[in-house]
């Protein structure tokens, strides 16, 4: 085969993590080693700035600032939620690519790294197959992202062990308060947490045990239905023993109807879900009017997928090989592919890299076994903490400055336009 050469693209995709610049870091840094690689461009806004001609040249980027990523939190490109949905809109979707392509010609775009989730992989799997298709040579590979930790065919994904380690701490601190305060009249703590369809960031706060009394005493995961009179009948049980009871959910919860509990069915969010507005403040209603039990809520909300100054250092040492993995995939002449995490043991803990193709990742969901899960379905079992536990470990200390993280942003120089403006219209979205 003979080498490739041209510009290379790289762009970022759905919600933020504090280890997605890290992946990133790893793009550019490696990208720098190769010389079929000539320019090294990012995409502003993902998809979206990309089909708006909207590129930055990451060789004007000074070193240190690429370096500074990988403990730098949110999406340093710029993020979207935009989907070329060719299911509903085809003719939209069609005009979509072409554009891209005109996008991809007239910077000789050969090499593209797109770093996201579930939809973000079906996009770069559609710019493969689109490429091929149209005998436009160009080697395309996925960055996995997302604190779900939902995709499937890789151990875990970059930024779960981050959110993890953050929210099992908060967990902690939190029992330590409401403990504290803890009276004949019991107190109960419900802490919201993210994961619409899947449970994994509500199971990782389980790593704040150390003896079967610790915080959190129930966890309930979108997973398992949930059972009103049970959770009901633990919580008095808790809290009459400890005389206070911590509860972490996570926020797509569900009834044995599969509807989540928290959901406002009067908006929609960017992906034409129900808005999740309250799974914490349903069950504290539940709790304040069944037990008559004092009971206050915390959402962590944007705090944990944003928390950097308490990032896990294996996840960001993780995401970053991702990002190396994915460009010596592609000089190396493959396409359609996206880098993994691949576990060899959990104790020790030893991990590698590998390829999976984006045909098995896109817009598939990957759950927790239901035997890492006791069978009351209130906690998550020690198959599950053996899984979680070593990606939490290390930390990485950003440096500071005032007393404050010095985190880093692109200067962001615009590549110059080329084509005409696009004609946009309204599409969908994605993760």
């Amino acid at each position: 085969m003979s080498e490739l050469v041209g510009n290379l693209l790289v762009a970022q995709s759905g919600g933020p993590t504090c280890a997605i610049n890290a992946s990133i870091a790893g793009v550019i840094i490696e990208a720098g080693r190769h010389e079929c690689i000539e320019e090294i461009y990012g995409g502003l806004n993902g998809i979206l700035g990309i089909l708006n001609e909207e590129l930055i040249d990451i060789n004007e980027e000074k070193r240190k600032t690429v370096e500074g990523l990988k403990y730098t939190p949110a999406a340093a490109l710029g993020t979207c939620r935009y989907k070329i949905d060719f299911k509903k809109k085809p003719e939209q979707a069609a005009r979509e690519m072409d554009r891209l392509f005109e996008v991809f010609a007239a910077h000789n775009i050969r090499f593209f790294f797109y770093a996201g989730g579930n939809d973000s992989q079906d996009t770069a799997h559609k710019i493969h197959e689109e490429a091929v298709k149209r005998g436009f040579e160009m080697r395309v590979i996925g960055v996995p992202k997302t604190i779900d930790n939902d995709l499937p065919h890789t151990d875990h994904c970059p930024g779960y062990g981050s959110v993890i380690k953050y929210n099992a701490t908060t967990v902690m601190e939190i029992a330590a308060d409401v403990s504290s305060m803890a009276t004949d009249d019991g107190a109960c703590s419900i802490v919201e947490v993210m994961g619409r369809g899947a449970g994994w960031i509500a199971a990782g706060t389980v790593l704040a045990k150390r003896t079967p009394d610790d915080a959190p005493h129930i966890i309930l995961l979108p997973e398992i239905p949930f059972d009103e009179p049970a959770f009901l009948a633990r919580v008095k049980e808790v809290v009459g023993r400890l005389k206070y009871c911590v509860v972490v959910v996570g926020e797509g919860l569900k009834n044995d109807a599969g509807e989540e509990i928290g959901a406002d069915k009067t908006r929609v969010d960017a992906f034409g879900h129900p808005v999740l507005s309250g799974a914490a403040d349903r069950l504290a209603e539940i709790v304040q009017g069944k037990l008559n039990t004092k009971t206050r809520t915390v959402k962590l909300g944007y705090a944990q997928r944003a928390a950097a100054h308490y990032a896990s250092k294996t996840d960001i040492d993780e995401s970053f090989a991702t990002g190396t993995t994915a460009v010596r995939a592609a000089t190396g002449g493959q396409s359609g592919f996206m880098a993994t995490i691949v576990r060899i043991s959990s104790q020790p803990y030893q991990w590698t890299t590998g390829l999976r193709p984006l045909g098995d990742i896109a817009n598939v969901e990957h759950f927790i076994p239901r035997d890492w899960i006791s069978a009351d379905g209130f906690l998550p079992n020690e198959k599950f903490v053996e899984y979680a536990r070593p990606l939490i470990e290390g930390e990485v200390n950003p440096p500071t400055e005032g007393g404050l993280p010095k985190y880093v942003a692109f200067d962001k120089v615009r590549v110059e336009k080329k084509l005409a403006p696009r004609n946009s219209s309204n599409g969908a979205v994605g993760k």
